[in-house]
This record gives C-alpha cells, sequence and structure tokens, in this order.
C-alpha cells in the first residue's frame, strides 16, 4: 500500500466513492417504467450517435475526394433515422457541419444518460492498399502500433491532450478516472464485437478485428465504441463508401448490431 499523506487523507472518502462507483455497474443508466411491476426497471432505450470529426476539422480525404466528416454525418442521420424507427431514443453529438468540441460531446452524451455512444469514423493509410472496418473501445494502453496512432489522431483533433488524465498529479482524480473506465470496459467490448462481426457480413467487405486504446472520446459515463467504417484512402472502398448501397450496408449493420445489444441487455435484467 502507497504510504503518503495526501494520499492517507483521502483514502476514506475513495472508499465510498468506490462503493458507490460499484453501485453504477449494477444499475445502468437507462430506465423504463414498468407498468406491470410498478416499479423501474433498467431498459435499453438511448443511443448516443457520434459522427467524428465536422467544421474545420475534416479527417480523412478520400482517394477521389470523399471527405470523412461529410460521410460520416451522413451515416449518422441514416442511423439515427433507423433506429428512432425501432423505438429508441437517438441523440447526436452533432447534426450539421460544425465542430463539436470534447467537452461538448461529453456534455451532450452525459445529459442524455445514454445507454450506448457509438462514434462513427472513417480511415486512412498511407498504404493505398489497406481495406476494412475496425471496431474499437477504450483501453488506456492500444492493442497495437497502428491502434496508438489512430488514438492519438483523433485526440488531437479533437483537441483532447488538456482533458487526458494520463498525467494527473491528484491521485484521486487519477483512481476515479481509472475505476470509471474499468466500469464499462466488458460492455464496450460486448457491442465492438457485434459491431464488427455485423460489418465482417456485408458483402465485399473485409473486418480487421475488435481493437482497443486510448480513445479520449470514449471515456464517459456508459459503453461506447469507435467505428471505424471503411478506408477511405482505399479506392475500392471508397467508392463503395461513396454509393448509396454501400452506405445502406453499413447502417444496416450497424443498427443491427445496436439491436443485438439491446434485445441481450433486456434480456439480462429481466432475469434477474
Amino acid at each position: 500500500m502507497v504510504n503518503h499523506p495526501r494520499i492517507n487523507r483521502f483514502i476514506p472518502f475513495i472508499r465510498v466513492i468506490r462503493i458507490a462507483l460499484l453501485a453504477l455497474v449494477v444499475v445502468p443508466t437507462g430506465f423504463a417504467e414498468d407498468s406491470r411491476a410498478g416499479t423501474s426497471t433498467p431498459r435499453f432505450d438511448t443511443v448516443v450517435i457520434d459522427a467524428g470529426h465536422g467544421g474545420e476539422d475534416a479527417g480523412a480525404l478520400g482517394a477521389s475526394g470523399l471527405v470523412e466528416k461529410d460521410l460520416v454525418l451522413r451515416l449518422a442521420k441514416r442511423l439515427r433515422g433507423e433506429l428512432s424507427r425501432r423505438g429508441l431514443k437517438v441523440v447526436m453529438t452533432r447534426v450539421d457541419d460544425t465542430f463539436v468540441s470534447l467537452e461538448e460531446r461529453f456534455a451532450i452524451a452525459n445529459d442524455a444518460r445514454g445507454d450506448l455512444f457509438v462514434s462513427i469514423h472513417a480511415n486512412a493509410s498511407p498504404d493505398t492498399g489497406v481495406y476494412g472496418s475496425e471496431v474499437y473501445f477504450y483501453a488506456s494502453i492500444a492493442s497495437d502500433e497502428d491502434a496508438g496512432r489512430l488514438a492519438s489522431r483523433e485526440n488531437a483533433a479533437l483537441r483532447a491532450s488538456a482533458l487526458d488524465t494520463g498525467g494527473a498529479t491528484d491521485p484521486v482524480l487519477a483512481i476515479l478516472g481509472d475505476m470509471k473506465r474499468g466500469a464499462y470496459e466488458e460492455e464496450s467490448a460486448r457491442f465492438a464485437r457485434l459491431a464488427e462481426s455485423e460489418l465482417a457480413g456485408m458483402r465485399s467487405s473485409h473486418s480487421r478485428g475488435v481493437k482497443q486504446a486510448p480513445f479520449v472520446v470514449l471515456n464517459g459515463q456508459m459503453p461506447a465504441s469507435l467505428v471505424e467504417v471503411g478506408f477511405l484512402t482505399h479506392k475500392g472502398e471508397e467508392k463503395r463508401m461513396r454509393s448509396t448501397s454501400g452506405q445502406d450496408q453499413i447502417v444496416a449493420a450497424l443498427a443491427g448490431a445496436v439491436l443485438e445489444y439491446g434485445r441481450s441487455f433486456d434480456k439480462k435484467w429481466e432475469t434477474r
């Protein structure tokens, strides 16, 4: 055990907060009234969709000019429509071509008390032969060098360095940050696997798997995943993502993953 006067005086408070946060792992954020029992029952009902980039932050540029910020906003809006038709409440972090800061994205998501956060992006690589989808969830250590570089690039685009608690000097904040991340990591990974499976099932698709990296935008108050729907720098994949049919496939895959996650969420709580 660390013996430090500054840390020791916070230990009673840390223990109380730890108990409270562990309770949050058991009680999810989304609730719906169960009219049969007359009690509040956890229910999957709110999804936060984050269209990456926006405004002066264009994101990746495609082989023939398709811009990431425009593509992902179209996909996010179409996904919102699909999920809304299935009865879910959908909250968007941006609805037009404006830059939304990390602080604003966090505020929108947390105010919505969402049950799931899905951040949509499109990838790029100096190697124009690289293609395929990737799905990420938050972890303090990246699964590989490429994942680490991607997280660094996305974090920088959101001006996130000032909010990165990796170098926090306050031991209480550091401990709470680690606990919060751990609370949602398992659920985030579960959704990431569902999304990867759905994307892998698309026609003419290739999955590069589920990965983990310290994406700051995923470090919020709910399960969260970042989906790279493909590589804009690959001519064939950019052409597919530009087409209506290609976008239909992506939206259907993401909607399928969200709905399956929601069904398993509800089933888990119904059996308790």
